[in-house]
């Protein structure tokens, strides 16, 4: 069974799509391969109008933990779907499947496999979006003692300097799952409208919160072309830095963090290992072979 993530080129990185061979692989040995008539839909927002044609090899598509977003349309569902669970109660909604199916992002699993809970480096680390980072926000971090995390580190690096963080500010939703997962709060932030409301809406009603962003400038780097101009190009960084150093810092320290409950996490948890003990006994029991 091969796994399905979003992955456009073999250099792409980054931390949420990445999950998906470092966790799966862990926690389904012997069944995640790379055979494609098979595929394994976890950790992502996948679901939308490519997923057909991306896994056209695949008689069987197993949906574990992923949801509903991009695209122009949802795919029609077939026999060759088999949810076991989604990300929250907005992708059932629009899938067309029970609510019981709606638990939480597959990325919470992470708390079985990894030992959290280590020791604290910073009050506060700040984690963007993979597309949206840059030197600038790493000097930013630097100068106000935060912690800064680059989505496109390795997964066990990134997990570490979540897991060192006090409060966590993000712009990249699988920091948020996976600061929840380790019981750390967080604080979500918008530097774009290109970040999709409808992903971070369904992960948060799944853990019962309400989503409400925060919103910074986007940041953007200085080039590091040379020429006459370039004292004023110079200036102006410094200027965008300052500024968002200053809109940063107050979020931190004026905005009350997100959290869901002990109890909460704990039966999410609970509730996902149950759904992939559901699939480990299907796989066993030959439900996926080819016709």
């Amino acid at each position: 069974m091969k796994i399905y993530h979003y992955k456009p080129t073999q250099e792409f990185v980054n931390f949420g799509d990445d999950l998906n061979p470092w966790l799966w692989r862990k926690l389904l040995p012997g069944i995640i391969d790379n055979n494609e008539s098979q595929s394994f839909i976890g950790i992502g927002t996948l679901i939308n109008d490519s997923i057909v044609r991306r896994t056209s090899d695949s008689e069987h598509r197993i949906v574990f933990g992923t949801g509903v977003g991009y695209g122009k349309s949802i795919p029609k569902l077939d026999s060759s779907f088999h949810i076991y669970c989604l990300r929250g109660p907005l992708s059932a909604k629009a899938l067309g499947v029970s609510s019981s199916l709606a638990i939480v992002d597959g990325a919470f699993l992470t708390r079985q496999l990894y030992r959290y809970g280590k020791g604290k480096k910073y009050n506060y680390s700040y984690m963007p979006h993979f597309e949206l980072l840059g030197k600038s926000w790493k000097i930013v971090c630097e100068e106000l003692g935060f912690g800064y995390i680059d989505p496109r580190d390795s997964v066990e690096n990134v997990l570490d300097k979540i897991d060192e963080t006090e409060i966590l500010l993000t712009e990249a939703m699988h920091g948020s799952i996976l600061a929840d997962a380790f019981r750390i709060p967080w604080i979500p932030i918008v530097t774009t409208p290109n970040i999709l409301p409808f992903k971070w809406q369904d992960w948060c009603n799944s853990i019962g919160l309400e989503y409400e962003p925060n919103n910074i400038s986007r940041l953007h780097d200085v080039g590091d072309k040379r020429d006459l101009l370039s004292p004023l190009r110079e200036a102006k960084g410094w200027l965008r830095r300052r500024d968002a150093a200053a809109s940063l810092k107050k979020i931190a320290t004026t905005v009350k963090p997100c959290l869901s409950t002990d109890k909460v996490a704990e039966d999410l948890t609970e509730q996902l290992s149950e759904k992939l003990d559901c699939f480990r006994a299907d796989y066993a029991a030959g439900k996926f072979a080819s016709d």
